[in-house]
């Protein structure tokens, strides 16, 4: 039986677009447990498409899966350490075998630690990078054979407005960050004569519950309140309607493109 917040939750989604195009489509989400990536989850889902994701955190993953349970397709869940590539191909694998070719790809697991520039070291350098892009361009690379053979395929990159505004604390990041764009554009250009579009989703400061937990304070609300111009808290559910689009049909013609959902700071 479905719970009443799943019951919220359809009504919620009934308020926005339906894309026909998503149903029973094979979507790839990486950080897909909590935050941002959960809320991609849940929307896809509720579109109808087989949704399959990846996360380090086991209990939250699983739990998500269980709480999707009564949508159209169960949401197929994976434990997948994302900086160890052999295993996130194995996973990928796993995921097409159960599925079916994957035709959307939704690059979102990042970790955006704070740390100053004494701090870094080459190891903390590698691990940051290996969470943050690296394992963006190893899953297009494992996904790019299924969305050739399709003719039609959409990957969606997770950026941040981070870089563009200078933030300061966290130079690895950025530095990430500001390279998912270049991966994008590059890809785009490889792979757009196969029918595949890739694209830059570039969130502002988003209202996750880590967010909230570990970096909000009175100073960043006055930050956002003054950088935004819409006086709203960004949320994660603003960034998964425009993933949908992008991953739609409707969007067909739309590729290399940085996509920036940030209440108009940047």
């Amino acid at each position: 039986m479905s719970s009443p917040a799943n019951a919220v939750a359809r009504h919620a989604h009934e308020n926005f677009a339906r894309y026909p195009s998503l149903a029973d489509r094979v979507v790839l989400i990486t950080g897909g447990a909590t935050g941002i990536g959960a809320s991609f989850v849940e929307h896809f889902a509720a579109q109808g498409a087989r949704v399959a994701f990846f996360d380090i955190d086991a209990t939250a993953g699983e739990a998500l899966a269980d709480e999707l349970g009564d949508s159209r397709h169960k949401p197929l869940f994976a434990r997948v350490d994302l900086t160890d590539i052999a295993a996130l191909r194995a996973a990928i694998a796993d995921v097409k075998a159960a599925l079916g070719p994957i035709e959307v790809l939704v690059n979102n697991a990042a970790n955006d630690k704070r740390h100053t520039l004494a701090e870094v070291t080459p190891e903390f350098f590698d691990a940051g990078i290996a969470v943050n892009v690296r394992h963006q361009l190893f899953a297009a690379q494992a996904v790019a054979e299924d969305m050739k053979a399709a003719r039609r395929g959409s990957i969606i990159n997770l950026g941040s407005i981070s870089w563009m505004l200078k933030n300061a604390d966290y130079p690895v990041y950025v530095m990430s960050k500001s390279a998912v764009q270049g991966l994008t554009r590059g890809l785009a250009k490889d792979l757009g004569q196969h029918g595949i579009r890739v694209n830059s989703l570039v969130p502002g400061w988003v209202m996750t519950q880590k967010q909230r937990d570990l970096w909000l304070t009175d100073e960043g609300r006055e930050a956002i309140k003054r950088g935004q111009c819409i006086d709203a808290e960004l949320l994660p559910e603003d960034l998964a309607r425009m993933a949908l689009f992008l991953a739609a049909d409707d969007s067909r013609m739309i590729t290399s493109q940085d996509i920036v959902v940030d209440g108009g700071w940047a």
